[in-house]
């Protein structure tokens, strides 16, 4: 895989590590960082020997402490405008990702590091995980999603209250309120992350896909046009040669071998 500046990237069989190496900053996220998560993406959605992916940030203390505010401090508002900031980071991770992906959430993600979390497709935290937009704090807004996905994860009154107030939410109130997917102890928190992503990774390629878009649907149609959605998905699938193994095997009594065609 190629070399980074402020990620790692590892493959484990079908799973791909990505690691926002930016320890000392709390891996606070700067122009770099977010181009480099772009292109470790693109390259692992692009990999057909490559089915799910993790994204986590190095050390303990931090997945993404927010975005690199020297960075911003000084910039124009003209230039936010003409360079449409941030639009980028958002369009690839919430399009251009078609394969699966876990947060493995082991620290601090406030800001865009809570934005980036909650483009994964779940998030798995460890119990010393934080979560917030805080961003009110340095008299702005969240910047990349963050109202609006939380709004959508936690509910209206949540999602004002952390946008409003700026604190942060531990990681027993995040899944309680339907942010996290799960949480466990912080030592088994890879462990964990890895397992679900090894566990996506023996699916069916093609369904993997799917049953991403289908759920994904659910946010951003009605609901009888995202029943139709899924119908419409469900009938391709059926198409597949992965669907005739995948049932053959289940009659059979054996694992499928899946071909992703």
């Amino acid at each position: 895989m190629a070399d980074y500046e402020t990620i790692t990237t590892r493959k484990q069989g079908a799973v791909t590590l990505v690691t926002i190496n930016r320890p000392d900053a709390l891996n606070a996220l700067n122009t770099t960082v977010l181009a480099d998560l772009i292109e470790a993406f693109r390259d692992f959605d692009g990999d057909e020997g490559q089915r799910c992916a993790v994204l986590t940030g190095a050390g303990d203390k931090a997945f993404a402490a927010g975005a690199d505010i020297k960075e911003m401090a000084d910039k124009p508002a003209a230039d936010f405008y003409a360079e449409d900031f941030f639009a980028g980071w958002t369009e690839h991770f919430t399009r251009a990702t078609r394969k699966p992906w876990i947060a493995a959430v082991n620290g601090f993600a406030l800001g865009g590091g809570c934005e980036v979390a909650m483009m994964a497709d779940f998030i798995i935290a460890s119990d010393r995980a934080k979560f917030g937009q805080p961003e009110i704090k340095l008299g702005v807004l969240p910047g990349m999603g963050g109202s609006q996905r939380l709004a959508r994860a936690v509910g209206k009154a949540k999602a004002m209250d952390l946008c409003l107030t700026g604190r942060m939410m531990d990681a027993a109130e995040a899944e309680s309120s339907g942010l996290v997917a799960r949480v466990v102890e912080h030592d088994r928190l890879m462990d964990e992350a890895m397992s679900a992503a090894e566990a996506i990774a023996r699916m069916a390629p093609l369904a993997a896909i799917a049953n991403k878009e289908a759920v994904d649907a659910a946010f951003e149609t009605t609901l009888d046009q995202g029943i139709r959605f899924e119908r419409r998905l469900f009938q391709a699938i059926a198409a597949t040669s992965d669907k005739a193994e995948g049932m053959k095997a289940f009659i059979e009594k054996r694992d499928p071998q899946w071909t992703g065609r």
